[in-house]
């Protein structure tokens, strides 16, 4: 992807969506989980390094728990940050239409990303936005091929190797759970599609949430193309849901030159 130039960020440019609004009941903290530090910054700061390094300017991040904790964490950055306040946390999906209004100007693409995956890769980033300039699909999936995918949403594709469905691990069939192919929580949107199914996501579901992977048989029923790239890294694999996890990927970051 062509490196954009040093002037503001345009709304033909790419723009970004980092979901921050969570607290992270199992960090055993009382910070949001995107401020429990990794290397002694708190995490959220090297997912949108990677994404500034990727050639994003616009970045959208959605806060709700301990939201002007986030905000002045954030306030020492160079990037001017735009702030959308999620008030209930009632999904991914729902938080992307806490978004809706800001993107109704954006023409260029839009990805979302997790603001505790730390280890996000700029370079993955930018085979993602070069396969959907040449492709371009309405969502393109950043996925991984995983060793031990237990406990993640499997990339589900048909005899062809078309990417048809995610299923999760608990609904996986044996055969699907042998699927080594996973979700990473990384969307690559055409905004204006994203913006159509925004609006059909329900909540008709045990948990009662709006989930962002609802657009991929959204999208699919409205016989727009859907597609998963396994571009991403071993490293970007590694979560962060407990302290112990925190801990691992910490050393791990210390280990690949983050100090």
């Amino acid at each position: 992807m062509a490196s954009p130039s040093n002037s503001d960020p345009s709304y033909s440019d790419p723009c970004a969506i980092v979901l921050a609004a969570g607290k992270g009941t199992r960090m055993n903290s009382d910070l949001p989980k995107v401020l429990c530090s990794v290397v002694d910054r708190p995490m959220i700061h090297f997912v949108l390094d990677s994404l500034e390094k990727a050639g994003i300017k616009r970045l959208i991040v959605v806060v709700g728990y301990e939201a002007d904790a986030v905000r002045e964490a954030l306030a020492s950055r160079d990037s001017e940050i735009e702030f959308v306040e999620q008030t209930e946390q009632l999904g991914t999906g729902h938080a992307v239409q806490m978004c809706a209004a800001a993107l109704e100007k954006q023409t260029g693409p839009t990805i979302v990303v997790a603001g505790d995956s730390p280890l996000i890769q700029a370079t993955s980033l930018q085979k993602l936005f070069d396969h959907l300039k040449t492709a371009k699909p309405s969502l393109l999936m950043g996925t991984l091929e995983k060793d031990d995918p237990t406990g993640l949403g499997r990339i589900v594709r048909n005899e062809a190797g078309d990417f048809t469905s995610i299923v999760e691990h608990k609904d996986a069939t044996e055969d699907q759970l042998k699927i080594c192919e996973v979700n990473m929580s990384t969307y690559l949107f055409q905004t204006a599609d994203l913006l159509t199914v925004l609006g059909q996501l329900d909540n008709n579901n045990a948990q009662g949430e709006y989930y962002l992977t609802d657009c991929v048989a959204l999208l699919r029923k409205a016989g727009k193309p859907v597609e998963a790239l396994p571009v991403l890294q071993e490293c970007e694999s590694l979560s962060i849901n407990n302290p112990a996890e925190l801990k691992m990927v910490d050393e791990k970051m210390r280990a690949m030159g983050y100090a």
